[in-house]
């Protein structure tokens, strides 16, 4: 796909009387973008997220920007209303209009300069969410198990769809083009940028998570919804992040991810990058003419960008992705992302460094310090957890960062943030990276805005939290905010213990027994749970959901217990607690090494299975 070099030859067109153009309506050249609307113009611009089809948040301010040349004079009409304002030395220009209630009733927009004039219909008032992360909130609705059906269903005409068109770079974004964009692969144009009603035909390449979210919200509404979605694939939490605000968090492991994006960055050449291309071209034309093959593709006449282009680069999809939207009143955003920071060495640490600072960046980059933000955990991946292989399955950077996310949650669900919501995506067993399980993901986290956002508050929609943790008597007693249970009377399972050498195993898990009722029975608290286990006599700390794909039955109301623990145990530390050994690489545990942990980690598991088996055979003996 060509990349945005084109637009500095779109940056002269001159608006004049232009609405949103429809794609049979474009002239398109094959193997060429097309740009509707550039990032930047010598004469009247409006920024590219108003445009027609577009949906306005309610109840706040209505700002209305863009740029034209200095000292012109900018006229916007809306709802009957105008507004007027003369472009700065800098060609920037701003309106606002009055706040309004949410309305069905399409309205439009007339912006007219010197010049210029842009038209914009079909405009409703209602919630703006913004919905953000890599692939699993990219995965898009045709995808999933049963898309087709939501996608024949999707007719929606009061729900709207943008995806703002990707840019690359450091730089922070003031606007995103709208385009038409040309696709090599599958020869022909697409569609950039552009406000989309909902329809089957628009909707099948949305984000899956973002248009069920938008679609239950409408419907227990009525209230139209504008949503955004802006999440790309392979992503890290550090590019959402502004590199301003990571730059202010005084830490180590954050200082070295730094340090090391920056020297990669000053030490790329691109001439020995395109000349390694080259080369590897050479070998793979050899090695198919000794398979009797032919290599199709052309030789490489360019350099790559370079690691300060990439989607992972510190700040770069903050820069690229959000920065463009600063300024827009939006009702919230959702965010679902981890899967690439688990590849990184005890990322958990760092994520939970970062997270909580990007998401006080966002409040203010959409001008709105209490703006409702929903985290949705990190999804499946790889082979459910069982008791066979309990210890083995927990050996995971990602649930560590499963963990941490819900911590963030729980810190400042606790200290008095009403705004922040949380909805675990664990307990559906898909083994893979993608679960196409998505729909009981977004319909959980709509419970959180319809119960919090909404004022719908017979919506159960959060989890079951600690209140406070005991240890006496070879037990731990795990004291929640609210009952809890496993579905259809089954035992719990999900729990582990450890004792003060770190070594975790499977705990039984049952309900208190706080004394016997008035005949006599024993009375459950299902409040309070003990966790008991034979192999750990002495536990002090607890793990739950502790793996990728977890075995983990417990919830409150329907909503599970999310993954957490009371240890704070790093990788490095789990790999000295169960073999004995010290990692080579301070803060880092190597691929052999790991393959050791596994090992241990199964000694483990066969140690507690003979434990299991010789007390089954003692029991058959009495």
């Amino acid at each position: 796909m060509k990349r945005f070099s084109c637009f500095v030859l779109v940056v002269s067109i001159i608006f004049s009387g232009i609405t949103a153009l429809a794609a049979e309506e474009a002239e398109l050249v094959s193997g060429e973008d097309k740009v509707e609307r550039p990032i930047a113009s010598e004469g009247l611009l409006v920024h590219s997220l108003f445009q027609s089809n577009m949906v306005l948040q309610r109840d706040k301010p209505i700002p209305v920007w863009g740029t034209a040349k200095p000292g012109e004079k900018v006229t916007v009409t809306f709802d009957g209303k105008e507004e007027s304002a003369v472009a700065a030395k800098d060609k920037s220009w701003k309106v606002t209009f009055p706040a309004m209630e949410a309305s069905t009733k399409p309205r439009e927009m007339t912006v007219k300069g010197k010049d210029a004039t842009f038209t914009f219909d079909n405009i409703l008032i209602g919630d703006v969410w913004v919905f953000a992360g890599q692939s699993n909130m990219e995965f898009g609705l045709h995808r999933l198990n049963d898309g087709d059906l939501e996608i024949a269903s999707a007719n929606f005409e009061n729900i709207r769809l943008l995806r703002p068109t990707r840019q690359q770079g450091p730089d922070n974004k003031t606007n995103f083009p709208v385009m038409y964009q040309w696709s090599d692969r599958s020869k022909n144009h697409s569609r950039k940028g552009y406000w989309e009603v909902c329809t089957p035909e628009t909707v099948g390449n949305f984000s899956a998570i973002g248009y069920i979210f938008a679609r239950r919200l409408y419907m227990a509404t009525g209230v139209p919804i504008g949503a955004i979605d802006t999440s790309i694939g392979g992503t890290t939490l550090e590019a959402w992040t502004p590199l301003s605000v990571l730059q202010s968090i005084k830490t180590p492991m954050v200082a070295a991810m730094l340090k090391k994006w920056d020297t990669d960055a000053k030490e790329y050449d691109p001439k020995a990058d395109l000349a390694k291309q080259v080369q590897k071209h050479k070998d793979r034309v050899e090695q198919a003419k000794k398979e009797g093959k032919t290599y199709k593709a052309s030789v490489p006449t360019e350099a790559k960008p370079g690691p300060i282009m990439s989607n992972r680069y510190p700040g770069n999809c903050y820069a690229s992705i959000i920065s463009p939207l600063t300024g827009l009143p939006v009702k919230g955003t959702l965010w679902h992302q981890g899967y690439n920071n688990a590849f990184q060495p005890n990322a958990h640490v760092m994520y939970y460094q970062i997270f909580p600072k990007m998401i006080a960046a966002w409040r203010n980059t959409f001008d709105d310090p209490e703006m409702p933000f929903g985290i949705i955990s990190l999804c499946t991946a790889g082979e459910p957890q069982d008791l066979n292989n309990y210890l083995q399955r927990t050996n995971d950077e990602g649930v560590m960062i499963r963990a941490v996310q819900y911590q963030t949650f729980a810190d400042l669900f606790k200290a008095g943030d009403t705004n922040v919501g949380f909805a675990s995506s664990f307990d559906h067993r898909h083994p893979s990276y993608h679960p196409r399980i998505k729909v009981p993901v977004g319909e959980r986290i709509a419970r959180w805005a319809l119960a919090m956002e909404y004022g719908m508050n017979n919506i159960s929609w959060k989890p079951p939290m600690l209140d406070k943790m005991v240890v006496e008597d070879g037990r731990i007693l795990l004291h929640l905010t609210e009952s809890v249970n496993a579905p259809n009377n089954e035992a719990i399972v999900g729990f582990a213990i450890a004792g003060e050498d770190g070594k975790f195993q499977p705990a039984k898990a049952k309900h208190y027994v706080a004394g016997k009722d008035d005949r006599g029975r024993p009375k459950l608290d299902t409040k309070v749970l003990e966790l008991t286990s034979p192999l750990v006599p002495k536990p002090v700390h607890f793990r739950y959901a502790w793996s990728r794909n977890p075995l983990a039955n417990l919830k409150g109301a329907g909503i599970p217990f999310a993954t957490q623990r009371s240890d704070r145990s790093t990788r490095p530390e789990i790999y000295e607690q169960y073999t004995g050994e010290k990692v080579e690489i301070p803060g880092e545990v190597s691929r052999g090494e790991n393959h050791k942990l596994n090992a241990a980690l199964r000694d483990e598991d066969l140690r507690r299975r003979k434990a299991e088996a010789e007390e089954f055979l003692r029991s058959l003996e009495k």
